[in-house]
């Protein structure tokens, strides 16, 4: 049900439906330039995406907002961090708090319960899950010089995928290239940022091999926040027949980042950019040490080609250090497999795509805690524990048409049954295991008003059980003795979204030729929302009672005159606690009750803008210059559940430029930068419901980057 005042939202969203509709009808009397002299509109909404619903669709057809971005969208950009590519997207929040490797990401709120790493939304890498079995995620493994594309859906996506309420991000590596090459990327900037690397390529008509290696070192602009890291991709792509590929999937990713940690009010005010002496002195930080290995192999089969499969098997190996209060070591081993069946086959006359799949992930190991003396593992051995973590779900989708090529129904379900497994190596008597299962059905419907507008609508339920880490004890739980809070639930949601999208082109016109947008308004009532607290610094996580979000997304892109392209997104989230008593913990361990209903969710501004122009200009044709402006608003948000306080709004100006050079088959690109132009003091990062009072961390003030690539194209 929605909120009463959802109402208004509600008709905001019919009049810019009925605006779209509008403009369709306009231009629906424009014909073809041999016959009047007139301009045409020819239909460019042709991408071509497989994340959205696990399946060959264009963007077009999918009754759901989904977005795809290609490198050239960001080639003049800066590749540090997934904002740098991702900070046009409406419905999407990022905060950064220490570089690519902490960055929270939150779509319509889900992610943003998060102090460390991912959570809520599904995180791909070609197809396979970066996200762990219990959908915690850390991306260090996603490096923007070897990414090709992004594929993101925002939005309900539990009946296809593992807890993803928030939607899905498929990092694509870039394959998919006419030639063989190599390319020597470089770039440097403030605080001490360098980030060099090789991308090379090679190809003929039966295989391909992408091969990417990167090193990146960042000083960073808090003491206690220096980072490296060593990545390395590769794909191999193989073509044995017109219908079947096989790729082998490949990574390493070897690093340190450490953590300056979050600050009072009083700290700060006082220097905002300040390290917490408390992290300084446990000197906390995290080593990493992952890779990856996977098989893709699809095929069409059947005398109409009406059959495809896909069977995607993948091996992990995590090595993982964290220091905090103590110093623990993970060793983590993991095994998983996809597969995906696909009949098209028509009903009657009316179109019919059927599809069913699965997903199983395994992942084990030890986590051993020692005593932290400053920041060096000390000899005494405190715990030791084996955590097995797996996960198996199996969805079907059926994708029907219902009338005249115009409408159809997409219905989709997904079964998960997710088990945490630990036992104490030490005690014994600690061990205990929990599990979480749901099945999240839901229903769309498309309506293409033509073949480059069309209107949506989706009713489904989402799952998320917790995490790992979320499930570790408190002290004054139900049961403090056991490893796993025997008071943590899944949590539940029912999605709502209804919107509008198109991409209008129409390149005889000099002004606004090409013309993309799309606006989504919805609705999520979720129960058992999972929100962190902390007892002594350390987080730990509840349940709230029933949360209700509601908001819209806007976003538009358009070519203005030839060479000039506006991006702008808005986004309004209004969320808040229908229902919350939660148990507070204070320092001393006491224990009190608070009312928590009709409080706003915190870290969640409720208004986001974004606005970008920039200009490509062909001097020659080997010589093309670029330039950008971009600037970014965010409302203030509040920092806890109680709503004690509140960051202050702030705006982000950034620029860059570039020149991009051809002599015959060399290339170089050169590009540079200038961010938060006017050094603007803000929080980055909210550090929620913290029992200290410690919620803030600064964002990047002003900074500079620079990068020149120098590649080799063999045609």
């Amino acid at each position: 049900m929605f909120k009463p005042k959802t109402f208004s939202y509600s008709i905001i969203l019919f009049f810019i439906i009925i605006c779209g509709c509008v403009l369709y009808a306009q231009e629906t009397v424009v014909v073809d330039s041999t016959v009047s002299g007139v301009d045409t509109l020819t239909y460019e909404t042709d991408e071509v995406v497989v994340t959205a619903t696990r399946v060959e669709k264009k963007i077009i057809d999918i009754p759901y907002p989904v977005i795809r971005l290609k490198n050239t969208d960001y080639k003049f950009s800066r590749r540090i961090s997934v904002d740098d590519v991702l900070e046009n997207v409406p419905g999407l929040f990022l905060q950064s708090r220490y570089g690519n490797h902490d960055v929270r990401v939150s779509i319509r709120g889900f992610g943003s319960r998060s102090n460390t790493g991912i959570r809520g939304v599904r995180i791909l890498l070609d197809g396979i899950p970066e996200s762990e079995p219990d959908g915690q995620t850390r991306i260090e493994a996603i490096d923007f010089n070897s990414i090709g594309s992004i594929e993101l859906v925002k939005g309900n996506s539990s009946s296809l995928y593992t807890n993803a309420p928030g939607g899905v991000i498929n990092f694509i590596n870039d394959i998919h290239f006419p030639y063989p090459f190599v390319l020597n990327f470089n770039e440097f900037g403030s605080f001490g940022l360098m980030r060099n690397g090789l991308k090379f390529g090679t190809r003929n008509d039966k295989y391909g091999l992408l091969g990417t290696y990167s090193y990146h070192s960042y000083q960073g602009y808090r003491p206690h926040s220096q980072d490296y890291w060593h990545i390395f991709n590769t794909v191999v792509d193989v073509l044995p027949g017109d219908e079947t590929n096989l790729q082998v999937l490949g990574y390493f990713v070897d690093g340190l980042i450490k953590l300056p940690g979050s600050l009072t009010k009083e700290e700060f005010e006082e220097d905002p950019y300040q390290a917490n002496q408390t992290d300084i002195n446990r000197d906390t930080k995290r080593i990493s040490i992952k890779g990856r290995l996977g098989l893709k192999f699809n095929t069409t089969f059947g005398g109409s080609k009406h059959h495809v499969l896909e069977i995607l098997p993948y091996v992990t190996i995590k090595y993982f250090h964290r220091t905090a209060a103590d110093y623990r070591i993970f060793d983590r081993y993991g095994m998983g497999s996809a597969f995906r069946y696909i009949y098209k086959n028509p009903i009657g006359n009316l179109d019919n795509e059927f599809s069913i799949g699965g997903d199983v992930f395994y992942q084990t190991g030890p986590i051993a805690s020692y005593e932290n003396i400053g920041g060096m593992k000390g000899d005494v051995l405190t715990a030791l524990v084996d955590e097995t973590i797996s996960n198996v779900g199996f969805y079907v989708s059926d994708y029907l048409e219902l009338y005249n090529k115009k409408l159809y129904l997409l219905l989709t379900g997904r079964y998960d049954n997710v088990n945490f497994d630990n036992a104490d190596q030490l005690l014994g008597v600690r061990s205990n295991s929990r599990k979480f299962n749901a099945f999240t059905p839901k229903a769309a419907l498309n309506f293409k008003l033509t073949s480059y507008l069309a209107l949506y609508t989706s009713y489904g339920l989402s799952f998320d059980s917790p995490a790992g880490n979320e499930l570790d004890n408190y002290p004054t739980s139900s049961d403090p003795l056991v490893l796993l809070n025997p008071d943590l639930n899944a949590q539940k949601s029912k999605n709502f979204e209804i919107g509008i999208k198109g991409n209008i082109r129409n390149p005889e016109q000099q002004f606004f030729n090409n013309i993309v947008f799309e606006t989504t308004f919805f609705n999520i009532m979720i129960e058992d929302e999972i929100i962190p607290f902390e007892v002594y610094g350390d987080v730990y996580y509840r349940n709230a009672a029933k949360t209700n979000r509601s908001g819209i997304e806007i976003g538009a892109g358009t070519d203005i005159i030839n060479g000039l392209n506006l991006q702008t997104s808005y986004t309004f989230s209004d969320f808040s606690y229908d229902e919350y008593i939660a148990l507070t913990i204070n320092e001393d361990l006491t224990t009190q009750e608070d009312d928590f209903s009709g409080n706003t969710a915190p870290s969640v501004p409720e208004h986001n803008i974004f606005l970008s122009l920039a200009y490509n200009h062909s001097f020659t044709p080997q010589i093309t210059g670029f330039i950008r402006g971009s600037s970014r608003y965010v409302s203030g948000m509040y920092v806890d559940d109680a709503n004690s306080d509140k960051t202050n709004s702030y705006s982000i100006i950034n620029a860059g430029v570039g020149l991009d050079l051809l002599f015959g088959n060399f290339n170089i690109l050169i590009s540079g930068g200038l961010n938060n132009i006017t050094d603007e003091v803000y929080v980055g990062f909210v550090n929620i419901n913290s029992s200290n009072g410690r919620y803030y961390e600064a964002g990047e003030p002003q900074n500079y980057y620079a990068g020149i690539n120098l590649g080799y194209t063999f045609n």
